[in-house]
């Protein structure tokens, strides 16, 4: 199983489908998991790409409770799926781990610091994918590609870097001087 992991994509979601296009180019991505901020931005990605997407409220969803969460289940185990607020993510992951650990989750992914970290922790595995459209800590934008198999689990945080608009070329000359005399 293949998952685009995405967080705080803040009502910008071009980015994220740029993303997914990119990443599905290189090999199928089975669905996408959005950890908040905004809610919205899940069911967006869901309607205009067709693609699974699992998915938590963030903190400016309005998200104040522990329902909040979701437990995703792949050939390699249970995920907790959580935007990090809750858990105090901005202070440590222990909290977040022994969140995991009661819902018998090998891994938890959350979001809500805008900053890029995957790591094994408290015997399981941490992502957050950052955030595409509002990084902090002088960081490029970013995302995860996450694979969970039944021999194991691994992922990838990758930086965004936007494809570059044409500067040159007959066509841009076209274009950019077609009103001119």
């Amino acid at each position: 199983m293949r998952l685009l992991v995405l967080s705080d994509t803040h009502g910008l979601v071009q980015q994220a489908m740029e993303v997914y296009r990119i990443e599905e180019e290189k090999a199928h991505i089975d669905a996408i998991v959005h950890l908040g901020d905004l809610k919205s931005d899940a069911k967006a990605l869901s309607t205009r790409l067709g693609v699974p997407v699992s998915n938590v409220p963030g903190n400016c969803d309005g998200s104040a409770a522990r329902e909040d969460e979701a437990v995703l289940k792949t050939p390699w185990g249970n995920i907790l799926l959580a935007h990090g607020h809750l858990e105090d993510v901005d202070y440590g992951l222990e909290k977040l781990s022994w969140r995991a650990g009661e819902m018998e989750c090998k891994a938890a992914f959350f979001g809500h610091t805008h900053r890029p970290l995957y790591r094994w922790e408290h015997g399981m595995y941490f992502l957050n994918p950052g955030s595409l459209t509002r990084p902090r800590g002088g960081n490029e934008g970013s995302y995860a590609v996450a694979e969970a198999t039944p021999d194991g689990f691994s992922a990838t945080v990758l930086f965004y870097t936007p494809r570059p608009k044409a500067t040159s070329g007959v066509l841009y000359h076209l274009l950019n001087n077609s009103d001119r005399a």
